[in-house]
């Protein structure tokens, strides 16, 4: 088993400085890359798992942490899409040959507009898995479930929080988030990707709902597109059971 290299990434200067914590582990193409979801951290199950497939498979992974998350510095406040986009990008340009690029949740988002990003460049990816993607969540998801003195306090004070429902304390959301994910909306014209694309959508998801999921198909029209719908899955889809489907998703783009 390959041993997991780790290292940093300098971004930005002045109060935009941050150091990206990374973990990459060397093997084979196609090349597994993890996104992470909103507040989620490389260590987490889901990314583990891909890890874990990497090394059986003896496939190269590369894992992250955005800035103000887990092990990357920077301020978790100071985040926005285009700020851990931009992020994603420096990342993936540290691996090489074809990649799989699977992103959960506000990382679908971003696994998108990486893709669309690398098909500009003419360097599509291999293929992309989507857990309960986050498409344009600071247009749609999170101003659906805001409640009238949330939107006061993201008004008069710059920021929201919100508790979250699985006990790692309040989540907070930013105006300049809000504001900068208007920059980066996909909802409304035809999404390109270059690449086939894998969504898993939980049955259950309060968050991520499975409308969203299938809105998201409808703005696929040239790729092939494939949406996993697992009945009683939740938002996370981190049980045995759906880590045994992410894995046959990849597998299958292998």
């Amino acid at each position: 088993m390959s041993s997991i290299k780790r290292f940093s990434i300098e971004l930005g200067s002045g109060p935009a400085a941050r150091s990206i914590a990374v973990e990459q582990r060397p093997g084979a193409t196609p090349g597994l890359f993890w996104l992470n979801g909103f507040r989620s951290v490389m260590g987490g199950a889901k990314a583990k798992a891909l890890d874990a497939l990497g090394a059986e498979r003896s496939l190269a992974v590369t894992r992250f942490d955005y800035s103000g998350h887990g092990a990357s510095g920077g301020a978790f406040d100071d985040g926005t899409i285009s700020r851990w986009l931009e992020e994603a990008e420096a990342v993936f340009a540290t691996t090489a040959g074809p990649q799989i690029v699977c992103g959960s949740s506000m990382g679908g988002w971003i696994a998108l507009l990486l893709a669309r990003r690398q098909l500009a460049r003419g360097t599509p990816l291999k293929g992309l898995v989507l857990i309960a993607p986050a498409v344009d969540a600071t247009s749609t998801l999170i101003p659906a479930r805001m409640s009238a003195k949330q939107q006061a306090d993201l008004e008069q004070v710059g920021y929201f929080d919100r508790e979250s429902a699985y006990g790692d304390g309040p989540y907070r959301y930013t105006a300049g988030l809000i504001a900068d994910g208007a920059n980066h909306s996909l909802f409304g014209s035809v999404i390109e990707t270059g690449c086939p694309i894998h969504i898993l959508q939980g049955g259950k998801d309060p968050d991520v709902p499975p409308a969203h999921a299938e809105k998201l198909l409808t703005h696929l029209l040239h790729d092939p597109a494939t949406l996993t719908r697992i009945p009683d899955g939740d938002h996370r889809l981190s049980r045995e059971e759906d880590l045994a489907v992410l894995r046959k998703a990849v597998l299958e783009l292998v």
